[in-house]
């Protein structure tokens, strides 16, 4: 643990409402951040709508508000760095990636500054929405019907998001999307869009500039210690994952024949140590949460002390390949089937996939691998249908 880190929760401000830590943007590592934010809006001719920035529990815009809620912990260094300890994944860790979560909220405050929802053609591309906002979302990796910006592929999670995504990325400073998403007609279509509505929106005044702010850092009454005692936690795995275990590690226990050999390292040490990067990483390309990451790597972590496992430090790389692609795999299963255990009862399933899956079923609809087929058949006709012209 750090000094600074460790200070801080030895402080009688761990314990103090957070309301009375004063925490407030100017003057902060975020203050210029803004300013470069609002050079991005200006150089995109958003000149006419001007968000409000102020500092909450995470990250949001408020339904009807053209507020932008950024979370408090990124005002102060030491509050990042315990962020990092308590819960493990920071959203906004460093400049560009606060930029990047900055560009996605704008797109929610563009949305409902225009009432964009209510466009025919918003709805034709990104669906209604109306649609359930549900946390827990099952997303497709890979799909070229959206774009790519936050990690967790999650434009696929609620029409609104896509939206979002699809802003944040029309806005990134020098991205190319249009040759990015060149073989990509459907996600294409979507930017292109939101080019032409934001021509058109950038000389109107917006429709909408309520400012109520939510769970506003200045009216918090619980404590640091009891915002991260209440953080939401994931339960461990059930077991039975022994034999996976041993499959990595029991042949790295011995390195290469030397003359005088190493000393084995714990197993469980190496998972530990690995925890941070993956859960990031893989919530990034397969949509699994990091915090069910993090409990199935400390359920991993403990039965490897249990079983005694080690490696030959001449087997690291062995082995951090070994449990990067096992944690991947279990995460896989886990997006696809809502469960570790593909024979064990999923997990409700609640994501737009699911929602079509269940259409299908009532006879309502495509199945997913339908819609794939047939955005594939879309694809290859936009394809000649420009080639034509």
């Amino acid at each position: 643990m750090s000094p600074s880190r460790s200070a801080f929760r030895e402080s009688n401000l761990f314990a103090a409402p957070i309301r009375d830590l004063r925490l407030a943007i100017d003057q902060t590592p975020l203050a210029p951040i803004l300013d470069q934010f609002r050079e991005e809006l200006r150089a995109k001719g958003i000149t006419r709508l001007a968000p409000q920035f102020h500092l909450s529990t995470e990250w949001g815009v408020p339904f009807g508000t053209i507020v932008i809620g950024i979370p408090f912990y990124l005002a102060r260094p030491e509050l990042v760095e315990l962020h990092g300890e308590e819960v493990g994944h920071i959203e906004g860790l460093g400049r560009e990636d606060i930029l990047r979560y900055l560009r996605h909220e704008m797109g929610h405050v563009v949305n409902y500054a225009y009432k964009l929802y209510d466009d025919k053609e918003w709805v034709k591309l990104f669906g209604s929405i109306t649609q359930p906002y549900l946390e827990d979302y099952r997303p497709q990796p890979f799909s070229r019907r959206y774009v790519r910006h936050l990690p967790g592929w999650y434009a696929q999670k609620h029409p609104d998001e896509d939206w979002s995504e699809t802003f944040a990325v029309w806005l990134t400073p020098g991205r190319d999307w249009r040759k990015e998403y060149a073989e990509r007609p459907a996600a294409l279509a979507k930017l292109e869009y939101c080019d032409q509505t934001m021509q058109r929106l950038n000389e109107q005044d917006p429709l909408i500039t309520a400012t109520e702010l939510d769970e506003d850092v200045g009216e918090l009454k619980y404590s640091l210690r009891d915002y991260y005692k209440n953080y939401p936690v994931e339960s461990e795995p059930s077991a039975g994952l022994d034999g996976d275990l041993r499959a990595i590690f029991d042949d790295l226990a011995v390195g290469p024949k030397q003359t005088s050999p190493a000393e084995p390292l714990p197993a469980s040490a190496l998972i530990r140590r690995l925890e941070r990067p993956l859960m990031a990483d893989i919530f990034r390309w397969t949509g699994h949460f990091p915090e069910r990451t993090r409990s199935l790597m400390r359920h991993l972590a403990k039965r490897a002390d249990a079983l005694r496992l080690s490696y030959s430090p001449q087997t690291e790389t062995d082995a951090i390949v070994g449990v990067t692609i096992f944690i991947t795999s279990l995460a896989m299963n886990y997006v696809h089937r809502g469960s570790y255990f593909p024979e064990t009862s999923p997990a409700p399933v609640s994501s737009g996939a699911a929602l079509a899956e269940k259409a299908a079923a009532a006879g309502n609809g495509p199945s997913p691998a339908d819609s794939d087929e047939k955005e594939k058949r879309a694809d290859d006709a936009a394809r000649q249908k420009s080639a034509a012209i």
